[in-house]
């Protein structure tokens, strides 16, 4: 097939696009290097060992025995220690900060499970991690003075969405540990904000902002949590910015995109689209394809995953994390055959966590280029669930992605109008990237690796 592509061709074009990354900043003056003001940055001295440790920990925190039993023990027993809200102390950023260790450099068998053949990071396998992590950073945050001594947690922690979540792909060095951080930046009455780091020998290479909701020990009603409250000056920065994400949130859950309108600006884009697509017979002939581009119906990629109970999570539905990671698979798929070469993620946005998969169900991925410019791809991906038996079929996720390729792309065209909302959209996350993205150029570190991190002396300069 014309787009087919043969990966070991193609790994040269691939480590190119490092260059196309640096593009960014001729591209759009907002996209220089990390702002130390911008990207406001907590470091505390709190480890909490190795992500394996991390799981250990939340498994026994939770009373969760190892193995699978299709009747999961029952937990009604912890309601009876659901706490009210006026019981739980207020916390701080402190409380909850710490950090873990990926032993992508020490553990060979962990550097395979993380590595692409074409040597650079799995992020989806980062993702999955970050998402435990997150949970962990609840549990840390959440205080419950009047529980029993040797009781479990009577809560169930669900990533709700990932806000955002951006990388530097390239920049990640495969044969180094990897260290991720957060704490909890804004809290509800039952939600928690996890704002989380990625580095590498104190180089900021990641971001992630994922909305944690708790609920009660069964999962069958929201759970209070501990109210955040800001402890010193710093804090009170990263909680102004956090409160104003809230605030966008609110106002995107009460009003989703799905049922906004095209702006007039968007419905001009549209119009141009079926002029440009219109056949020189009339209208009545079917549309055809201008030069250099292509249909985006063509480039729907589709997987069908059968889940089995080790990517359940501890309420014995699929694990987010799995579902964000083979979503992201899908979605790195549908691009290289759209590039015909593996492209490299840079922005993910707007996960939506709408309903739970049970661990029985099977899982369709639906994959979709929506949206080009220049060297820059949007994909789109839909989740859904399917009950064997009924074969009822329902939309339990959503997932947009931004990629960059080294060279030009074709340009990618709706050919209905649903799909045209579908482009309008996939535009809107691109230029949500286009303002947010401040990861180009980490030479400096990070404003909380080191007081002068350009002076230090790191671990990986070590090695070198």
């Amino acid at each position: 097939m014309k787009y087919e592509i043969a990966f070991q061709k193609n790994i040269k074009i691939f480590q190119m696009s490092v260059r196309s990354a640096r593009s960014l900043r001729r591209f759009c003056s907002q996209l220089g290097a990390l702002r130390w003001n911008s990207m406001q940055t907590l470091k505390y001295d709190h480890s909490s060992g190795t992500l394996e440790e991390v799981k250990k920990i939340i498994r026994e925190q939770v009373g969760v025995e190892p193995g699978y039993y299709t009747i999961p023990k029952s937990r009604e027993g912890l309601l009876q220690y659901h706490p009210k809200p006026e019981e739980l102390p207020e916390r701080s950023m402190k409380d909850s900060f710490t950090s873990a260790t990926l032993l992508l450099g020490s553990d060979p068998l962990v550097r395979e499970r993380f590595v692409q053949v074409t040597g650079y990071v799995r992020i989806g396998r980062i993702m999955e991690e970050l998402d435990i992590f997150a949970v962990w950073i609840c549990h840390r945050h959440v205080l419950l003075p009047n529980l029993p001594k040797g009781i479990p947690l009577p809560y169930t922690f669900v990533t709700l969405l990932v806000d955002q979540a951006k990388f530097l792909p390239d920049k990640f060095d495969t044969d180094t540990d990897v260290e991720m951080s957060g704490y909890v930046s804004y809290t509800g009455h039952s939600s928690m904000e996890v704002t989380m780091y990625v580095r590498q020998c104190g180089k900021l290479l990641s971001t992630a902002i994922f909305l944690i909701v708790a609920r009660n020990a069964v999962n069958s009603g929201p759970a209070p949590v501990n109210k955040l409250v800001p402890g010193n000056e710093k804090e009170k920065e990263i909680y102004k910015e956090a409160l104003k994400r809230h605030k966008k949130r609110q106002k995107k859950r009460d009003k989703p995109e799905s049922k906004v309108p095209p702006t007039k600006e968007e419905v001009k884009i549209l119009f141009d689209i079926f002029q440009r697509t219109r056949s020189s017979q009339g209208d009545m002939e079917e549309s055809c394809l201008p030069k250099n581009t292509r249909w985006m119906s063509d480039t729907r990629r589709d997987c069908t995953i059968h889940p089995f109970p080790e990517n359940r999570n501890n309420s014995n539905t699929i694990f987010g994390g799995f579902t964000i990671r083979r979503a992201l698979e899908t979605s790195f798929i549908a691009t290289s055959l759209y590039c015909g070469a593996p492209a490299m993620v840079s922005f993910l946005s707007d996960i939506t966590f709408e309903r739970p998969i049970p661990v029985h169900s099977f899982m369709t991925m639906s994959a979709y280029v929506v949206y080009t410019h220049e060297n820059y791809l949007q994909t789109m991906v839909m989740v859904s669930a399917i009950d064997a038996g009924s074969h009822q079929r329902i939309h339990c996720n959503a997932l947009h992605v931004t990629y960059i390729f080294d060279k030009k792309l074709d340009e990618v065209m709706p050919k209905t109008y649903h799909e045209g909302l579908w482009h309008l959209r996939g535009r809107r996350q691109f230029q949500r990237f286009i303002k947010s993205a401040k990861l180009e150029d980490y030479d400096g570190g990070s404003p909380s690796s080191k007081d002068n991190p350009d002076t230090e002396t790191s671990e990986c300069d070590e090695k070198k």
